[in-house]
Order: structure tokens, then sequence, then C-alpha cells
């Protein structure tokens, strides 16, 4: 769950970016939130990204124990290629062009929200090779 300042930008921001889909919205109004679930399929069916405004809440301070969201790919290249125009034009910012990490080889690729949430791209084949050295 991502805490957010401002729901339908972030919604737009992950709809555009990277392609999920709103699959439900709740509002909460006697609680004072909304939920937003983004995914690449129906709840049911995947993982979703929960997204919560508290109303009036503009702007979080993040904490030290917050990573990362990973999200795998095929191509972390092409990948970036078609979403770092996206991401800069919708409010994101771009942390790491596409490359290999140092000593793992890993392919990834990252950036930060509107609201400076990290998200990486992984390439896939990589990261089961780097799951299976690490047996």
């Amino acid at each position: 769950m991502l805490r957010v300042g401002d729901l339908d930008r972030s919604i737009k921001f992950y709809e555009k970016a990277l392609g999920m889909k709103l699959c439900k919205r709740i509002d909460r109004p006697e609680q004072k939130y909304t939920l937003a679930m983004m995914g690449y399929a129906e709840e049911k069916e995947t993982i979703v990204l929960e997204l919560t405004y508290n109303y009036g809440v503009t702007e979080y301070t993040k904490g030290n124990a917050y990573a990362q969201v990973a999200i795998s790919t095929t191509d972390v290249y092409k990948s970036a290629e078609v979403v770092n125009h996206v991401i800069q034009e919708l409010g994101g910012k771009i942390t790491r062009q596409p490359g290999p990490l140092p000593g793992l080889g890993t392919k990834i690729t990252s950036f930060l929200d509107p609201d400076g949430w990290k998200t990486v791209l992984v390439d896939h084949e990589d990261f089961l090779k780097e799951l299976q050295n690490k047996e």
C-alpha cells in the first residue's frame, strides 16, 4: 500500500506509465479515506497495488524502512524506452537508467512516482538467475 497525496494524479500515473488499470475504487467518507486498487488484471486474478488517499493529506514523510515496489519485465531497456518520457511528463523522476547491477548483473531501471515512492523494473530472466544463485 502506498499513501498518495492526489489519488487521481496517482491513478493516471500508474495507468499511463506502467499500463496498470484501476481495478476498484473504494471511498470511505466516514473514515476519511479512499482506496484505489491498481493492477494488470482483476484483483482475483493477480496481485494489485493499493493506493490510499487520506482526506486532506497531500504529502507524507518517507520512513527509512521502505525500499521499492519491483515489477518484472522481459526487456528492461525496451520498457525504459517506452515509459521514461511518460514518467517524467506525469511528475515522476527517473532515478536509474537501465543497465546491470554491479556484482549481480541483473538489469534494472528505477523511478519515483509523483509522491516519491520508488519502483524498479527488473529483468525477469536475470532475477530468476539471481534467485537460483542465492540457494
